[in-house]
């Protein structure tokens, strides 16, 4: 990640102690090895949030003098994209170049005012272009072709003339605060050579991880093929198809920091307790960045706290989650236990403002063996004010300065009050053998 961000601190814990031990002996407190594995099991989505729109009104074309709203989410560096027809017309829609409109200036300030200047039109290569107008031939007769998306600058490739896009649609943002947005759309074409309405159309926002995109062409791919129910939007002005494809790509994307584990006896879960406020021993840090270093060091000082990990991904800082084909990330760790010895975790939920993973109640009991998912929770520290996650300028992840406040720790609720969550064994997987 880049400057500002989480420092994903790599951790070696203790080394283990080797015990031999008479397994004729009778001794009850003979030391056992398992092994616990922690796994990043999320099915990723690369849009943080997306929806259609269409007018209110008794019909849902938009026409001139008329405007929608959008409103979304968004941390630095990430950007909203929409397509809409451009209605009189047989397959041109409008949308911001890739990956969207710019929400933020590159020093963090949310971006207001106008930013009609972003929006193109686009013909989408599906039919052969007719001089714009109400009485363009309908779509289920217009002459086909199979062409890329392209831009239209000014004229199309039949030689058809249209006025700069920015001034037939003005397309405004507004920030409402804590990293939310709205975006209005406004038909400004009445009066114009190039009178039409505007059909419903989409939106979407995509995740950006490490700095980087995970959807830079969301919606649409210049110099590519009309994909994913683009051309029904186009053609006919249906946002159904390809509103129905974005809902599925839309849902949850989160690394898990190196992960925390304690290995006790004789004592309360040390990591936290629900209904207080942190302790200021270190887990702040870990919620709020991913350094779980100065928790464990401070781990290692109680009495009753046999052993502290901090493990690391393999050739990697943070365990990722799964996407497409390929599995998320996955770590192990082999433990020195005794009867009556119990083990609790804690992880960030990497793309929050201070959520995190950690073993419930009083933790594990580390003679039992098998998948103990069903024992973790998420957990909200407190420290830091909540955003959207996964788009909150304040959230690590965008390099940002948490916004104080100063509650208890509580579970997490699913649904929130931002989105809704898988089941937490869907998330993250542990397992003691």
């Amino acid at each position: 990640m880049k400057n500002k961000q989480p420092v994903w601190v790599s951790f070696l814990g203790l080394s283990l102690l080797a015990s031999a031990c008479n397994k004729d002996d009778g001794d009850m407190n003979m030391p056992s090895s398992p092994t616990i594995t922690i796994e990043n099991v999320l099915d990723s989505r690369p849009l943080v949030e997306s929806g259609t729109f269409k007018n209110t009104g008794s019909s849902p074309v938009i026409m001139p003098g008329e405007s929608i709203s959008i409103r979304f989410s968004a941390g630095k560096g990430q950007a909203v994209s929409f397509a809409t027809m451009y209605g009189w017309s047989n397959d041109l829609f409008f949308a911001p170049a890739n990956p969207g409109i710019k929400v933020y200036k590159d020093d963090g300030t949310p971006i207001e005012g106008d930013v009609s200047g972003q929006i193109m039109l686009w013909d989408n290569g599906t039919r052969i272009n007719q001089a714009p107008g109400a009485s363009v031939t309908h779509p289920g007769t217009a002459e086909t072709t199979a062409k890329n998306v392209t831009a239209v600058n000014g004229t199309d490739s039949q030689g058809n003339t249209y006025a700069p896009a920015s001034s037939l649609m003005k397309a405004s943002l507004h920030y409402n605060g804590n990293s939310i947005f709205t975006l209005t759309i406004t038909n400004t074409s009445g009066g114009t050579s190039n009178p039409t309405p505007f059909s419903p159309g989409v939106w979407a926002v995509s995740y950006a991880a490490g700095g980087n995109l995970l959807s830079p062409n969301p919606l649409y791919e210049s110099g590519k093929p009309s994909a994913n129910g683009l051309t029904n939007i186009a053609e006919m002005g249906d946002n159904s198809v390809l509103g129905n494809y974005i809902q599925g790509q839309t849902g949850i994307f989160t690394p898990l920091s190196p992960i925390l584990v304690v290995v006790y006896n004789g004592i309360d879960n040390p990591i936290y307790q629900t209904g207080e406020k942190d302790r200021g021993q270190g887990l702040k840090k870990l919620a709020q960045t991913g350094d779980a270093g100065e928790l464990a060091a401070y781990l290692k000082t109680v009495k009753g706290v046999k052993n502290v990990y901090v493990l690391p991904a393999p050739n990697t800082t943070v365990l990722l989650p799964k996407s497409g084909m390929q599995a998320g990330g996955k770590v192990s760790q082999q433990l020195s236990i005794t009867s009556g010895d119990r083990i609790a975790i804690a992880t960030m939920y990497g793309l929050s403002n201070d959520w995190f993973f950690a073993s419930k109640g009083n933790g594990t009991d580390a003679s039992q063996a098998g998948d103990i998912s069903g024992s973790v929770g998420l957990f909200d520290d407190g420290t830091a004010a909540d955003q959207y996650p996964g788009a909150g300028i304040s959230q690590a992840n965008f390099g940002g300065t948490p916004q104080p406040e100063n509650k208890n720790i509580m579970e997490v609720p699913n649904p929130n009050a931002f989105t809704t969550l898988p089941a937490i064994p869907n998330i993250i997987k542990v397992t003691l053998q």
